[in-house]
């Protein structure tokens, strides 16, 4: 009996291509995604076993420095979504552009960030009302880390330039170098070298010097055509300046509200008690792995979405759209099956405090929520990030931010740390429901 083969149809031809792209650029993205809350993973296990009061400043420490860099995380998200689309026009002379000015706009908030050091500490201390048996652990810590600035802001620019340029391998190769080197010598400094906390801090500040090395060469060894443009002196219209700073402006300040969600938990985690802290710091490892994990497809969505806006096919970004939000919720249940079957053994890894898994018990059911509530807005950021639609962005995230302090204030009372942790819940699925009510209004068109 002979085999029919069918021929694939120019739809069918179409979904490959579609499915294809996005998975090119996901794949590198997760795995490096992935390999950024491994590192906080290593750090908060080799803290946590040495005591409950070291795994909550380092839980501390980190979090001052997310809170920090993540503001400034429009240095990545705007040179994407501004590069893509350039790279959707073939400008290569406005690629070249956009990649001056952010590194010159990262090198001078890194050098306002050293220079005012102690100020912002304080401050930081201050927000998070860190507990007094915390607060010299946690300066320790600041006072390493701080240094990597330069480096960790440029870092953020480069990723930024290859994710728009649709290269998704050297973020892999730069995320994996960076964050091996910095187990490795932070294993070393603490297990070896009995460094406690100075260990953890000094491994990160010296693998970011290590990783903005690497991207250099990797930018100058694939990139070597647009050497001559480097050189040049661009003369820049008084419109393409604007948009810049539009663009970044909007993104910092969304960024901000989002991360004072986050320095908030950690701050009313803090004020609850040693244990409740210990608990979230853990909890929260694994909404990073989530979130970092699901990212992967956002960033595909900036790249995809970006490139298809600039060469102005409202059909490719349409299936963009799409088929990111497809294997998002694809991954957000892979999460959600995870944490359900093996919560409880994950969570020993990070500690072997009796008192500290017993209190964690009640809140791991929403470990299984969270990637089902929070995977659409994650998505929807890398498609207004490709649409450098940030105007949009910015209000929506104020309209979730005024929620989650309505909910956080109403529940806190009657439902403790569980009225926290659904605030924090809704706050994600809410900016979702937000974002995708707007664009369903406006289309590809938003601002």
């Amino acid at each position: 009996m002979s085999s029919v083969i069918v021929p694939l149809n120019s739809s069918d031809v179409q979904l490959y291509q579609m499915n294809k792209e996005i998975l090119r650029l996901a794949v590198p993205n997760i795995l490096s995604n992935v390999s950024v809350p491994l590192l906080s993973t290593v750090d908060t296990a080799l803290m946590g076993h040495l005591s409950a009061d070291h795994l909550g400043a380092v839980g501390i420490g980190a979090m001052i420095f997310n809170f920090i860099y993540w503001n400034f995380g429009f240095l990545r998200m705007g040179t994407t979504g501004m590069t893509a689309q350039a790279y959707g026009q073939s400008d290569q002379e406005l690629i070249t552009s956009i990649l001056r000015k952010s590194l010159l706009v990262a090198a001078v908030i890194a050098l306002l960030l050293m220079v005012f050091q102690q100020p912002l500490e304080w401050l930081s201390i201050a927000l998070l009302q860190v507990d007094p048996d915390h607060i010299a652990l946690v300066s320790e810590y600041f006072a390493i880390r701080i240094w990597a600035a330069p480096a960790t802001l440029m870092l953020y620019v480069i990723f930024g330039w290859f994710f728009g340029m649709q290269n998704a391998v050297f973020p892999l190769v730069l995320t994996v170098v960076i964050n091996l080197v910095n187990v490795i010598l932070s294993y070393l400094f603490i297990k070896r070298y009995d460094m406690g906390i100075d260990g953890v801090a000094m491994g990160t500040v010296i693998a970011q010097y290590l990783g903005i090395i690497l991207g250099v060469i990797l930018m100058a060894y694939r990139y070597r055509n647009l050497g001559e443009l480097w050189t040049m002196k661009f003369r820049e219209d008084s419109g393409a300046i604007k948009r810049f700073f539009k663009v970044n402006a909007d993104l910092f300040i969304r960024t901000f509200f989002l991360t004072f969600v986050f320095a908030f938990f950690y701050s009313q985690s803090s004020a609850a008690g040693a244990t409740i802290l210990a608990v979230n710091v853990v909890l929260l490892q694994l909404v990073n792995w989530m979130s970092y994990g699901i990212d992967g497809f956002a960033y595909a969505a900036e790249s995809m979405v970006g490139k298809y806006r600039g060469m102005n096919s409202q059909v490719g970004v349409s299936r963009s759209i799409k088929y990111a939000m497809i294997w998002g919720l694809g991954l957000a249940l892979l999460f959600s099956t995870i944490y359900g079957l093996f919560g409880v053994q994950i969570f020993r890894i990070f500690t072997d405090a009796t008192e500290v898994i017993e209190a964690a018990q009640t809140f791991l059911p929403y470990m299984i929520l969270f990637p089902l509530a929070g995977f659409i807005c994650y998505i929807w950021d890398g498609i207004y990030i490709g649409l450098t639609a940030t105007r949009t962005m910015l209000w929506t995230m104020l309209a979730s931010f005024a929620v989650f302090m309505l909910l956080h204030y109403g529940l806190k009372g009657p439902y403790g740390n569980h009225g926290l942790w659904i605030a924090l819940l809704l706050f994600l699925f809410i900016r979702g429901v937000f974002q995708s009510l707007w664009y369903r209004r406006v289309g590809w068109d938003i601002t």
